[in-house]
């Protein structure tokens, strides 16, 4: 028939619109046209499957031939659409299927010998394909794991388009396209019993995995701050399913799947370099919009090491995803969301040289040089931060001491077992942590017994706290009751998650 169609997704952020790839074959001047919207690396997909389908013993029609992408107006991206395309012209050409293709996606790069390369953004676009009652996927075998994930999806893995031949005539999958990998087991991983002394360190560590509260590290070079950044997610509760899945299809969007395993439920960990972009960070594209290190951090930690060294902006375009939990990015195809609600933890010396500790002046930075180079983290975003940490050098007996302080293990049922209380304590209500406790319900239901907001009320009056660090010091406290097995905060746990706020020691 000189007239075939075969559907495919489009990505537009982790959401997949079905797409119809209509092949038309019709008496005329040999050529090829290519409608809706495609991108150029789209528009060189004619040369692609030209090349696999000689190669693979299929034939390219000696004729006109029209390839329409509908709906026309949706912008379509990628070199996804090279095995659907391949496909409908072998349809066209009179390949007889011998199984129902309308219930099919098909998606897949294809090399110029006709194997089939695997592309990102297959999981969200499976997902997206079942919910709208699609039941096969036909997909390139590198792909075939992160398809795993999707309920009521069948994947069928093809290495060469000769497989995708076979499959469609006889509609058997052969033995070896059935193979499915098995998925990466755990990785090693660090354990914050390997942190030597620290206790005060530690302390807000816990705090911020129990609440989900944003966390600056303040201290010389070599005292441990990167060393405690990276074992947060090793204290956080396990990722449930549908948080794993989430976060699984954001790293599938962006290519880097590889870097985790698709059933994964330890929490990301993201570590930008401090010279990084406001587009690296936040998400962007002309072409195809990919989600940034924040939304990467999604459901885990984003750690940002020598934070003030970042170039100017880059810190404050987080200021919106802090408050939001997802970043919106606009370009002209139109406006992607993506979710970014993270932990953020941020680490910076306390001055140029670093030395300096707040006890003894051992550097030689001037008191001018300390205070602008703090200044380089802007108020509204240390404004947003619920905790400041002093790491303190380890004293020569911490590092000869054979004591082991607490394993992961031991802190993170303290975490969990914390995180259930305030589960129960929200039942009903659209949030699960602390940190996210609305600002009304916190002046109407989550209000600090008599003594704590008298406590509040006072650095209110003197302006030592701005009215989100209000809400951010009671929030805290009620982190600090739940960890403490208390029903509501009081004055001490108000004062304590005031001093953490504040970064000082307590009383």
């Amino acid at each position: 028939m000189p007239l075939a169609r075969v559907k495919s997704i489009a990505l537009l952020g982790l959401r997949g619109d079905i797409v119809d790839i209509e092949v038309d074959i019709s008496d005329g001047l040999p050529g090829y046209s290519l409608l809706g919207l495609p991108d150029a690396a789209l528009l060189e997909s004619r040369e692609r499957v030209r090349s696999a389908l000689q190669n693979s013993g299929a034939t390219w029609p000696n004729k006109r031939v029209t390839v329409s992408l509908s709906p026309a107006w949706l912008h379509k991206s990628g070199s996804g659409f090279d095995l659907p395309i391949a496909t409908a012209l072998m349809l066209a050409q009179g390949l007889t299927p011998q199984m129902d293709l309308n219930k099919a996606i098909v998606l897949g790069e294809l090399a110029l010998d006709g194997s089939v390369r695997s592309i990102r953004g297959v999981l969200p676009a499976l997902l997206s394909a079942a919910e709208r009652g699609f039941t096969t996927a036909v997909i390139p075998m590198g792909n075939v794991v992160e398809a795993e994930g999707v309920q009521g999806i069948k994947a069928v893995g093809i290495s060469h388009l000769r497989e995708l031949i076979s499959f469609i005539e006889g509609g058997a999958i052969p033995e070896k396209i059935n193979q499915i990998s098995e998925p990466n087991p755990f990785q090693p991983m660090v354990d914050l019993s390997e942190v030597v002394g620290q206790e005060r360190a530690r302390y807000a560590l816990e705090i911020a995995a129990i609440g989900g509260h944003h966390l600056l590290l303040i201290g010389p070079p070599g005292t441990g701050k990167t060393m405690l950044a990276e074992r947060i997610p090793t204290v956080m509760p396990p990722l449930s399913q549908t948080q794993a899945v989430e976060v699984s299809a954001i790293h599938s969007v962006a290519g880097a799947l590889m870097s985790r395993s698709t059933d994964s439920r330890t929490p990301p960990f993201v570590s930008p370099h401090h010279t990084t972009t406001a587009t690296a960070m936040v998400g962007g594209g002309s072409h195809f919009i990919k989600p940034g290190a924040c939304s990467m951090a999604h459901c885990g930690v984003l750690f940002i090491d020598e934070a003030p060294e970042c170039s100017s902006g880059v810190l404050d375009s987080l200021r919106q995803p802090l408050e939001s939990g997802s970043v919106a990015i606009s370009r002209a195809m139109g406006t992607v969301t993506f979710p970014a609600d993270f932990l953020l933890v941020l680490a910076a010396n306390p001055c140029p040289c670093g030395r300096f500790n707040g006890k003894g002046r051992t550097c030689t930075c001037s008191s001018l040089q300390i205070r602008r180079y703090l200044q380089r983290l802007s108020g509204p975003l240390m404004d947003r931060i619920d905790i400041r940490s002093f790491v303190e050098v380890p004293s020569r007996t911490e590092l000869a001491s054979s004591l082991v302080g607490e394993s992961s293990l031991v802190v993170r049922e303290r975490v969990i077992a914390a995180r259930e209380i305030a589960a129960k304590r929200f039942s009903g209500d659209d949030w699960f942590l602390n940190s996210r406790i609305p600002a009304r319900e916190l002046r109407e239901r989550f209000r600090a017994r008599k003594e704590g907001m008298a406590f509040l009320h006072t650095e209110l009056d003197h302006q030592r706290l701005s009215a989100r660090g209000y809400h951010k010091v009671l929030r805290l406290a009620w982190t600090i009751a739940d960890r403490n097995g208390v029903t509501s905060p009081g004055l001490p746990e108000v004062e304590s998650a005031y001093h953490l706020r504040q970064g000082v020691e307590p009383r």
